[in-house]
Formats: C-alpha cells, sequence, structure tokens
C-alpha cells in the first residue's frame, strides 16, 4: 500500500479519498460511511448515500486491495415501502454495520422517519441477498453495533441511546427482542469525549478484551467537535471495566475536508477491517461528502488505551 500521511494514530492514506462524488455512476448528494467486513480477501463495503430528495440508501462496494472500490449502481438496502418498516424508515437507511457470526452476516443498521431514529437488523450469507428481520431498539437509538460472538449465553451489542449520551450494552436470546442494558462508557468531563460518545466500530476480541473505535463529541463556542477514540472492554462482561481508554483521541478533524463541508471538524466510522499482519484499516466519513481511509497498527492502538492518565 502507498506511504500514509501521519497527523494521528490513525494515519490517513496519501491517496485518498478512496471514493468522491465523482468516482460514483448514480446521483447523489453526499457520502455518509461506510461498514466493511473482509471475505476470502476480498474487501466488502455497505455505504451510505444520500440520494437527490434527501432521502439516504445502502449501496454495495468490494475491493480487492481495499483502495479501488467498484460500487454497485443500484442500492442493496433502501426504505420498504410497504409493511411495518415503512412508517420508520420513510426518510432513509443509513450506518449499517456488519458482524460475521456462525457463517452469517448480520447488519445492524439506523432507520429514519418523521418518527427519529431506531436500529434495525438485517442478515445475508452472500451479500446478494439481504434479508430485513426487524425493529430492534426503542425510539432514538444510534449506533448499534453486534458483538461477533455470544457473551455468557446471550447475543451482545453495543448502542447509543439518545439521552444520556453514552454507549450501553443490550442482550438478547433471538436477537429481535433486547433488555439488560447496561452502560458500558460515558461522557467525561473536560476531556475530548466531553459532550456525547457513541459505538463506530464492531467490537473484535483481542487478548486484552473487546476492542472498539468509538466517536466522541466535544461542544465548542464554534459548534461540536467529533473525534475518534478507542477503548478495550471487558471479554466477560462489557459493562464491568474498562480495561483501557484512550486519553486523547486517534484521529481528529485536521486536514481541511474534516473541518469544512456540510458538517464542521467531523470525522465518524462505521467500518474497521483487522488484517492479519496487526494492520488496521479504518474507513470513516468526513465533512466532505467521501469516503476516505486511515491505517494504524493493532499495538499503536492498544498503547493507546492503555497509557496512563498524563497531561497533555
Amino acid at each position: 500500500m502507498p506511504r500514509k500521511v501521519t497527523h494521528d494514530v490513525i494515519h490517513r492514506w496519501e491517496g485518498n479519498p478512496v471514493i468522491d462524488i465523482n468516482d460514483i455512476s448514480f446521483r447523489c448528494t453526499n457520502i455518509y460511511s461506510a461498514g466493511c467486513v473482509k471475505v476470502n480477501e476480498k474487501f466488502i463495503f455497505l455505504i451510505t448515500f444520500e440520494s437527490p430528495n434527501g432521502c439516504t440508501h445502502v449501496y454495495y462496494g468490494e475491493s480487492t486491495d481495499g483502495i479501488r472500490i467498484e460500487v454497485d449502481d443500484r442500492p442493496i438496502l433502501s426504505p420498504d415501502k410497504t409493511g411495518l418498516l415503512a412508517e420508520y424508515e420513510g426518510r432513509g437507511v443509513l450506518d449499517a454495520r456488519i458482524t460475521p457470526f456462525d457463517g452469517k452476516y448480520y447488519i445492524i443498521y439506523l432507520a429514519k422517519s418523521k418518527h427519529g431514529f431506531v436500529l434495525c437488523l438485517a442478515e445475508t450469507e452472500d451479500f446478494k441477498n439481504i434479508q430485513k428481520k426487524g425493529l430492534i431498539s426503542q425510539p432514538d437509538t444510534k449506533a448499534g453495533a453486534l458483538f461477533p460472538k455470544k457473551i455468557n449465553g446471550k447475543y451482545a451489542r453495543l448502542d447509543r441511546p439518545n439521552s444520556g449520551g453514552s454507549i450501553w450494552v443490550s442482550y438478547s436470546h433471538d436477537l429481535l427482542t433486547w433488555g439488560e442494558s447496561e452502560v458500558v462508557l460515558s461522557p467525561r468531563s473536560g476531556y475530548w469525549d466531553s459532550h456525547h460518545i457513541g459505538c463506530s466500530t464492531v467490537p473484535v476480541e483481542i487478548n486484552e478484551g473487546w476492542l472498539i473505535f468509538y466517536y466522541g463529541v466535544k461542544k465548542t463556542s464554534t459548534g461540536f467537535l467529533t473525534r475518534i477514540g478507542t477503548a478495550i472492554l471487558d471479554k466477560k462482561n462489557p459493562a464491568f471495566k474498562v480495561t483501557g481508554r484512550s486519553n486523547v483521541p486517534v484521529l481528529s478533524p485536521r486536514e481541511p475536508y474534516e473541518r469544512i463541508g456540510d458538517i464542521q471538524n467531523f470525522v465518524f466510522s462505521c467500518g474497521a477491517i483487522y488484517e492479519e499482519n496487526s494492520t488496521i484499516n479504518l474507513y470513516y466519513g468526513t465533512s466532505n461528502n467521501c469516503l476516505f481511509l486511515g491505517t494504524t497498527s493493532l499495538k499503536e492502538i492498544v498503547d493507546t488505551c492503555l497509557e496512563s492518565e498524563k497531561e497533555y
């Protein structure tokens, strides 16, 4: 892969962006973020695009190198026009996060309508046919990410209810009915993540626990500043103990395309790919309607999470 430009723990690829509007064969007004997974040496992406009427859809993309991404010209996930989901997907579907689990791929995505936001679940075995399973959260819940294995015999997911601005863990026996919710991470006064936080990427199991990337928002005199950090959660009970948490962001808006656009000072991710050589590819959206790539190493991320508190 070409040399990277380095400013943060996440090192920006110098050829960014990996996708912009000019690369797309259909009309769109915005590119959000992308959930991703690697299957048999193929990079698979579920990318959110906004159509000219303001409705969001999720499109399938694939790549052999993680950089040159071919995007289908028709969405793989769109709002339902009839049935129960039609009432709650009327303004779009977005922010798909992909979790491999027992030979299937489960997709938690966000639905938006005049009623607000709600999490929904879909599943696929081949990314050719995706089956929607239904609503899986209370109203105004965002940033849902399914763990890739059961915890204490139950499915587990992270999410962010709108009230309070914290990340919670919830449990289920059937993937549809969720409860036993507990707070996992909360905003920290004075830190870069002081206003509200939410899960960015699907948890991945490492030696130290469950590793997640999460977004943190700080309120400033000129508006919100959205950055990305990391945390390591306890393997047996994610709400019991936070093994490590980054005191500084691993990715902050620094470049013009991350500071100026539809949303100011904004970086946001729904997906990372962990390579066998311990490289992490983080795909993220920004202020400027494009999809970007940043890379780092697992060691850099773990060291940042476990670093003792100090003055910066």
